[in-house]
């Protein structure tokens, strides 16, 4: 399998499913906790240092003397801290050189609300933290009212954004961390749900290769239990339904056979008298000849069938033979024209030298049933061209008819097959490209069949030149 088939294929799926959900289920919850954890972080220490800013208030304001002077600004500055600004009407205390960034809108919260107010801004590439409070007066009678005086502080974050980013960086880990358990995982869950799936597909691999008993366990009473007992009963039935027709096929084998093989002493019987009566069949009247040639023809034509069947039957039992020799290819093809009166309706392009070592018989059966066919069904010129490589004999029959339809192409090589089945009845017997065919077979070469360029139907035999390369 490929690298990119093998990611197509469902355990890369299940498996990149299984580690995205584990993963990201880890990261996600990783990533909430540091949320959650960094936004206590940050609340946390805005409130204390309020917190710090207001007790720090609280503690030098009773010792201040309203209204204030410079100095009391001062000493509530120094006692709050660094990068802070006190206020009081025109008067103002500042120190630290952060005191800038107080903003226009946390005054004025300061002064509407009379309540400590806080800010979070960015300012110079850093987080700050600004906190903003008014000191109050209690009277005797515990009513607090504004003294005027407004203190403002700046405090740095940067402290806590790196705690932030550590907490993120833990979660990035977490994930990180969740993905070797969640690899391991997926390959055992992958290995769990394939099996059964692999022992299916080399179920149906070993169906598809012929082995009918192949079956697969059957893993449980889940889906993948149920579609491998489906799968079993489909081959059980696949294999009944071929058992029966082997069965079929070998009892109309055998019949075949059997009954070719009976009507030989009857036919060779027939066969000598309708020689006798075609010797005698001109001193007879016309219509007494017409008759007797009617009856001549048609016995000759049994005996031809009854020829091809035993031979078909022989192809199919596995027991014809090839009695091989070297054998001149043109020669041959030359010899097969000449026995039966077709040279001089057919073109034939032979060069000499073509040897090959094959069955003589047999390739004077190929040749004359490709040759008959054409004259038969095609139109002239019929051509037979011999061509030879180092390798192989080339032997081509071609006519000049209008050549073999689609739909008859793949049939033409089927027993007793008819392209028009209300055609006259013609001399053969149905089975003569059958019979090439296995011919060719047999010598480990083939038979092809189809339409020329120029019309007319085309056979290409091809033969090795040693059956020893078979």
């Amino acid at each position: 399998m490929t690298g990119r088939s093998w990611l197509r294929g469902l355990r890369a799926r299940l498996l990149v499913a299984f580690v995205l959900v584990t993963v990201l289920g880890a990261g996600a919850a990783a990533w909430s906790s540091a949320g959650s954890a960094s936004r206590a972080l940050v609340a946390t220490t805005e409130q204390r240092i309020t917190e710090t800013a207001a007790d720090r208030v609280g503690a030098v304001a009773p010792e201040l003397v309203y209204p204030p002077d410079q100095g009391a600004l001062d000493r509530l500055r120094a006692a709050v801290g660094g990068n802070t600004l006190v206020t009081y009407r025109g008067m103002r205390s500042a120190g630290g050189s952060r005191t800038g960034l107080v903003t226009g809108s946390l005054r004025s919260a300061v002064r509407d609300r009379n309540r400590p107010v806080t800010q979070r801004i960015t300012a110079h590439g850093r987080p700050w933290l600004l906190v903003g409070m008014p000191v109050m007066i209690t009277a005797p009678d515990g009513e607090r009212t504004p003294s005027g005086i407004e203190v403002y502080s700046v405090r740095d974050l940067s402290g806590v954004e790196r705690r932030i980013d550590g907490l993120a960086g833990s979660a990035v880990a977490t994930a990180a961390l969740a993905l070797p358990p969640a690899v391991l995982l997926a390959l055992l869950a992958a290995r769990s749900v394939l099996r059964p799936v692999r022992e299916l597909r080399d179920t149906a691999r070993r169906l598809a290769a012929g082995d009918l008993d192949a079956r697969s366990p059957a893993p449980g009473a889940d889906e993948l239990g149920e579609l491998t007992a489906t799968v079993n009963e489909m081959a059980e039935s696949v294999q009944s339904s071929m058992d029966a027709m082997r069965r079929m096929q070998a009892d109309a084998r055998r019949f075949a056979a059997d009954v070719s093989h009976e009507l030989r002493t009857p036919l060779s019987t027939l066969t000598a008298v309708m020689e006798v009566l075609a010797t005698a069949a001109d001193r007879m009247e016309p219509d007494d000849r017409e008759s007797a040639q009617m009856a001549i023809t048609e016995t000759r034509r049994l005996v031809t069938l009854v020829e091809d069947l035993m031979e078909v039957s022989r192809f199919d039992a596995g027991t014809a033979r090839l009695r091989a020799e070297e054998v001149d290819a043109a020669g041959a093809v030359r010899d097969c024209l000449r026995a039966r009166g077709w040279l001089d309706r057919v073109e034939l392009e032979a060069p000499e030298g073509a040897v090959l070592r094959l069955d003589r018989r047999r390739l004077d059966v190929m040749v004359a049933n490709l040759v008959g066919n054409a004259l038969r069904h095609g139109e002239p010129p019929v051509r037979v061209r011999v061509r030879a490589s180092r390798r192989q004999v080339r032997i081509e029959v071609a006519d000049s008819g209008p050549g073999l339809p689609g739909d008859v192409l793949p049939h033409v090589f089927d027993r007793f097959y008819k392209a028009d089945p209300a055609r006259t009845r013609t001399p053969g017997s149905g089975l003569g490209l059958a019979i090439a065919l296995e011919n060719a077979r047999l010598h480990g070469g083939d038979l092809t069949a189809d339409t020329a360029e120029g019309g007319g139907a085309r056979f290409v035999l091809r033969l090795p030149r040693d059956l020893e390369d078979l």
